[in-house]
């Protein structure tokens, strides 16, 4: 697991897209010994892409699933509205203090928010199952979690996506699924090709976990585009 998630350590520091590049490349490089095909989701398709795109010799590929992270903003700007410009200030401010994120995160991990959150998430209402549930729960109980889910709020944000990709040039596949309230697939979608028109994608009749959801048509994806790509 990445630093911060699931059991891997949760040490104290800064949490973003280039700790986690850094650990990727440090792993394929001592462990491997050999460019790989990267394959990540959500923030984890976000630290993937950052390999791909600023360690190109570990990457011999990539696929995103509803990956995240942030595109620059081309649009002009639009007026704010002062109050809800000062109230997302206050906002931001409030959860910058370590009693808020605290209070935040023990509401976030209780079991009953975690399945009602994944029910959220994935169209096949059947795939969360307690087992999922407990995964997700228990990694929060380790020391130094409420640490982490803290530093989301302060770190600063990583390299935008549409510059990562011009800074890529290894083969990309983009599996969406499109059931996924968290991300606008086809909208999404067609940022990426804009900057990565080269690249190799389908949308799926899923929440924002595809691989989890839908495991084997995912994986046939995957098997073929890399067969594809030797």
């Amino acid at each position: 697991d990445l630093l911060g998630f699931g059991r891997s350590g949760k040490p104290d520091g800064e949490y973003s897209g280039n700790l986690w590049r850094d650990q990727l490349d440090d792993f394929i490089t001592e462990v491997i010994g050999q460019p790989v095909v990267l394959a990540g989701n959500s923030l984890g398709g976000y630290a993937a892409l950052c390999v791909a795109a600023q360690r190109p010799s570990s990457a011999a590929g990539l696929v995103l699933l509803n990956s995240a992270g942030p595109f620059s903003d081309t649009q002009p700007a639009t007026k704010v509205n002062p109050v809800k410009k000062v109230l997302n200030q206050v906002t931001k401010s409030i959860f910058l203090q370590p009693w808020a994120s605290f209070l935040l995160f023990q509401y976030l991990r209780r079991p009953s928010i975690i399945r009602k959150t994944l029910q959220k998430v994935y169209l096949d209402q059947g795939a969360v199952t307690q087992q999922l549930v407990d995964e997700i729960y228990r990694p929060s109980c380790d020391p130094g979690a409420a640490q982490v889910f803290a530093s989301v709020f302060k770190s600063p944000q990583g390299e935008k996506v549409d510059v990562l990709l011009e800074q890529m040039t290894c083969p990309l596949l983009m599996l969406w699924g499109e059931g996924d309230p968290w991300i606008k697939s086809r909208e999404r979608g067609a940022k990426f090709r804009e900057y990565y028109p080269q690249l190799t994608e389908y949308y799926l009749q899923a929440g924002h976990c595809p691989h989890d959801e839908i495991p084997e048509q995912v994986n046939n994806l995957i098997r073929s585009w890399v067969m594809g790509n030797r």
